[in-house]
């Protein structure tokens, strides 16, 4: 079973407590289709706007065992509310430039 570590929108934090995300990845849908059910190792905010934490939040992770960083659906499709991340592509970017592309970024959830 495959390692996950989940960064979420913080603005959405109040209005979702991230229970889909726990279910899709525990049963292996939708995004985890191809891999099948994943163990979630961290759940974690961005840090807010403009999301230069989550760099260093996604390293964390993987330092402590992450095999990929989730960035779930709140940030790249802007669920529940409809409004995407503003800076999602730059925040995955340095992501990937922080943490290497060895490890797999997955851009939604649900």
């Amino acid at each position: 079973m495959k390692k996950v570590g989940m960064i979420r929108c913080q603005q959405t934090e109040d209005m979702c407590p991230g229970n889909t995300d726990f279910k899709v990845a525990k049963e292996g849908k939708l995004a985890f289709e191809e891999m099948g059910p994943v163990e979630v190792i961290g759940f974690i905010s961005c840090g807010g706007c403009p999301g230069k934490r989550a760099i260093t939040r996604a390293k964390m992770m993987v330092d402590r065992g992450a095999e990929a960083i989730v960035l779930v659906s709140c940030i790249s499709k802007g669920n529940p509310i409809g409004y995407p991340c503003p800076h999602y592509a730059n925040m995955r970017d340095a992501i990937i430039k922080k943490i290497g592309p060895e490890i797999e970024i997955i851009e939604w959830t649900h």
